[in-house]
């Protein structure tokens, strides 16, 4: 049997180097009929740095279970055999499809916790991830000295090889580059060294000031046993990693894992039909605004789409394919119109083009839905009744807000979802520190007018939490403000609330320990473009390839005039499309669709975390159970079968080279039952 499991694995390697699923291992001394069941679950022996950090975000992420031995615990388990493998039922199990280290060796050449690993890897071909490490033989690569180079990465071109193309890699386009945001901070840094033999590169660049091209990333396959070897440093944030860590967890469970994770962007865009205030450059605040002294905004130009930025924001989706959520206040736009003659150029153009978008309720007339403002001083506190209790907007008036606006799209014919919600400022939910619960008249509301996704900010909010029947969805704000409408106004508005108090700013950032000020104040005919937008953008794609599903929202006003918002999506388009192949493509679900995408996710989480999940493979066959009713995730390679009573169907749906989905046993089944090609 020992000779037949050396076969195995050999056969397996092959089959890898290809991108294919490998059948499972037969242990030592066990019967043909008696194949070794690998439990779908990932080791991970963390050292508290931050490459293995990062790995494990990454399984977590994607919804891969996971069991961690921290190597600073001196209380932690030993690796032993037993720890890793026993029987069931009398059959050999495997309790881990893979293994992450912080490198090679954690243990110790030598040592019997290294022994005992490398025996349970070889024994039933389990791979292992070395999250970062050093070039040297011991794992494939020839010294640095020989032919090779070590340094500072930051700025310099990686691709992705044939071999890996081929294989893990191949949802990415061949070319990336490393990230460099502080030229004058090393960033990232690393060893580029030649391959040996049984080394297959996946990603690799130019030796820099030598010849031919050496190795950053690839699978060193030796006594029997596989290693993905990663020789250059980073952390969970960095772009180089994000754009590797889905090959690197396919890699790890050989494109069979529990889990699923795609990569999505929606924008939604809010008070449409409604003005938005400006920014005063001179007062550094906005008119209007109960906080903004000696301006109370009369004779103040307010910042409003116009009919031709509508059918430029149409003619731009159309070329950029890409659907913008329209989040509107019809009455708003109803008063907008009563003022200004009775005719709307604006609202009748978004209207013509009405099914290209998709259309989110806002209520009616954008008021505050939370406690009832008190802005005789500032900060604004919350009015109070005889009793000394809070003053909150009623129930009916929420309702109202919400039922007259869904009704006015109706009654257009808007694509509108009953379901949906963004409040205005996302008001009726807590807001710290003057409203610190929810208004106790919003849940009904929401119940009495059919709402189950109501947005939360994710910048304060970033979990989900239940409103009554209803969900929150957390949106990530971007920083393209709400009241400006020009890029001098966006620059000297930023410049504001990032530069110090010695350059003219607020000296917000200052004070603010989680914020950074600007080194010196933006140039305004320039800043916009030079600087915010491809900040904004990497914050944005950063969210993207973590495989984040919230929305991002952003305003009207971002729109019209100089259409602020415009370059920034263009370049997280731009950036992803040209770092993703065409198998990988960028989804834009809609506002109930994220929600429930971190619905289940939670639930998930929540499945794994009580130890109500069990899951394997033997041979062909993946078995899952979980909880009746869970939703369950899986990754799985192309042409595997879901099992059902009396036949099998395809499963999951195509994306980056697999298959996945959410999904739940077929009826008259209480385990999901898949079949691997």
């Amino acid at each position: 049997m020992a000779q037949r499991a050396r076969r195995w694995r050999s056969t397996a390697a092959a089959v890898t180097a290809a991108g294919v699923i490998t059948a499972g291992a037969v242990a030592p001394g066990a019967s043909a009929a008696e194949e070794a069941r690998i439990d779908l679950k990932v080791l991970v022996v963390d050292n508290g740095d931050s490459p293995v950090r990062a790995v494990t975000a990454q399984l977590r992420s994607t919804g891969v279970p996971y069991t961690t031995i921290d190597l600073n615990d001196t209380g932690r388990p030993k690796i032993t055999e037993s720890f890793l493998s026993d029987t069931v039922n009398g059959s050999p199990r495997a309790k881990y499809q893979g293994v992450v280290l912080p490198n090679e060796s954690p243990f110790g050449a030598g040592s019997a916790e290294q022994a005992a690993l490398e025996t349970y890897e070889r024994t039933y071909g389990i791979p292992q991830v070395d999250a970062y490490t050093w070039a040297h033989p011991e794992v494939g690569l020839d010294y640095t000295s020989e032919g090779g180079w070590a340094g500072t990465l930051d700025g310099r071109e990686a691709s992705v090889t044939v071999a890996g193309k081929a294989g893990w890699f191949g949802y990415l386009d061949s070319a990336f580059r490393f990230e460099d945001n502080a030229p004058a901070v090393q960033e990232s840094y690393g060893y580029v060294a030649r391959p040996r033999a049984g080394f297959t590169s996946y990603v690799d660049i130019p030796v820099p000031g030598g010849s031919g091209r050496g190795s950053l990333v690839g699978e060193y396959a030796h006594d029997g046993r596989r290693e993905l070897v990663v020789t250059f440093a980073y952390n969970g944030n960095q772009q180089q990693f994000r754009l590797l860590a889905r090959g690197i967890v396919e890699w790890l469970t050989q494109g069979v894992h529990l889990g699923q994770i795609r990569n999505s962007f929606a924008v939604h865009v809010d008070d449409v039909f409604a003005p938005d205030s400006r920014w005063d450059t001179v007062r550094n605040c906005t008119p209007g605004d109960f906080d903004c002294a000696g301006g109370d905004g009369e004779g103040t130009t307010p910042i409003r789409m116009t009919a031709d930025d509508a059918a430029y924001a149409a003619q731009w989706q159309r070329e950029h394919g890409f659907t913008m959520d329209m989040v509107y206040n019809a009455g708003s736009g109803e008063e907008w119109k009563t003022e200004h003659g009775g005719t709307d150029a604006l609202t009748d153009r978004l209207l013509a083009d009405k099914a290209q978008y998709r259309w989110v309720n806002h209520t009616y007339t954008h008021p505050f839905l939370g406690c009832v403002q008190d802005t005789s001083a500032v900060p604004w506190s919350c009015a109070k009744n005889a009793d000394g209790s809070t003053k909150y907007m009623s129930r009916a008036e929420i309702a109202a807000q919400i039922r007259d606006n869904h009704d006015w799209a109706v009654n257009k014919g808007l694509p509108v979802d009953r379901t949906e919600l963004v409040t205005g400022e996302h008001s009726g939910l807590k807001t710290l520190p003057q409203q610190p619960d929810d208004n106790p008249n919003l849940a009904g509301a929401l119940a009495d007018t059919g709402v189950r996704w109501i947005a939360s900010d994710n910048s304060r909010e970033p979990e989900q939490r239940a409103v009554g029947n209803a969900l929150t969805v957390p949106r990530h704000p971007m920083n393209v403000y709400y009241n400006v409408g020009t890029a001098a106004e966006m620059a000297d508005e930023y410049n504001w609330v990032y530069t110090s108090r010695a350059d003219g700013g607020s000296g917000v950032c200052e004070d603010n320990p989680t914020s950074t000020c600007l080194d010196e104040p933006l140039d305004t005919a320039t800043g916009y473009a030079g600087h915010i937008v491809p900040q904004e953008a990497r914050t944005a794609l950063g969210h993207v390839l973590a495989g984040d599903p919230r929305p991002h929202y952003a305003h009207q006003s971002n729109l019209a005039e100089d259409r602020l918002l415009y370059p920034v999506m263009e370049k997280v388009l731009d950036d992803y499309r040209a770092m993703f192949a065409d198998n990988t493509p960028l989804e834009n679900p809609r506002h109930s669709a994220i929600g429930t995408e971190v619905q289940r996710r939670a639930a998930w989480q929540t499945a794994l975390a009580n130890g109500r999940v069990t899951a394997y493979r033997i041979g062909d066959t993946v078995t899952v159970t979980a909880p009746s009713g869970t939703q369950i995730p899986v990754t799985a390679p192309e042409g595997t079968k879901q099992q059902l009573l009396l036949s099998t169907t395809a499963f999951g749906t195509p994306y980056a080279g697999a298959r996945s989905a959410w999904t739940t046993p077929a009826a008259l089944q209480s385990a999901l039952t898949l079949k691997l090609p």
